[in-house]
């Protein structure tokens, strides 16, 4: 298992890999080959940045089964998905200020899938060839604007407001992803737990399936979607999304 890691320090940005309180400075690209500096630097003091820059944030819906029970949801037969733009990222420990007037936002605890090398029409076998590691993923929505106009869902909108899309604070690679669990904690308290084994569709599949047609990239993010207890995001709080094996990704939100 690996940690990886970007931040800025003194002013300059890099990337390494995570080795307890310190940071092994590599140097090239993350996802083709990363070389060792032989510097370290203490995580102390580094400001995280986010973990890689996606070109799109494919967010899931309906993919958990006591989810789906709950809500009346039938399985889907391909994965159910929405984009959130470049403007959502916000790394771990930054404020996202939330715009007036957009009422009551929801948190909703996620794995994220990292994309590692560029697919088009994968298999599930070859899919999973192409995943480099996972993230914590916090896919925010204004839920009063989702479905503020009858005549149509606005799921962009309600989920593309400037800093809906935190994630980090690392990726990790080495992971089996049946044996996670997502928690998030509102000011400290857990609000959300399920296991990931109950997905509908796997990692592996999901990144199938979302390729027919669609190019992935390297760095790339896929948020696999959330279960039951999804909640809402009081005035000022802080909310923090935590994967085992992966750490904790903190936001306040103003």
């Amino acid at each position: 298992m690996a940690h990886w890691l970007r931040y800025t320090h003194d002013g300059r940005g890099g990337f390494g890999r995570l080795d307890g309180d310190r940071i092994a400075v590599h140097t090239g690209d993350l996802f083709s080959d990363p070389a060792p500096t032989g510097e370290t630097l203490a995580l102390a003091d580094v400001t995280l940045d986010l973990p890689c820059r996606p070109s799109k944030l494919i967010a899931l819906w309906n993919n958990f089964h006591a989810a789906a029970e709950k809500q009346g949801l039938d399985r889907p037969e391909n994965p159910l998905f929405f984009v959130k733009p470049p403007n959502t990222y916000r790394a771990s420990g930054e404020t996202v200020t939330v715009p007036d007037g957009v009422g009551r936002l929801l948190f909703e605890g996620e794995l994220g899938i990292v994309i590692g090398r560029r697919g088009r029409d994968l298999t599930p076998e070859a899919a999973a060839e192409h995943i480099f590691g996972y993230t914590c993923v916090n896919d925010v929505t204004a839920l009063e604007v989702l479905k503020a106009d009858p005549s149509f869902v606005q799921w962009t909108r309600s989920k593309g407001f400037d800093g809906f899309g935190p994630f980090g604070p690392v990726i990790a690679t080495g992971l089996t992803p049946d044996d996670l669990s997502v928690a998030v904690r509102v000011n400290g308290r857990e609000r959300q737990r399920y296991p990931v084994a109950d997905m509908i569709f796997k990692p592996h599949e999901i990144v199938a399936l979302i390729s027919r047609g669609i190019t992935l990239e390297p760095g790339d993010l896929i948020a696999c979607g959330t279960s039951n207890g999804a909640g809402p995001i009081p005035k000022g709080a802080t909310v923090e999304v935590e994967i085992d094996g992966i750490g904790v990704l903190s936001n306040p939100f103003a």
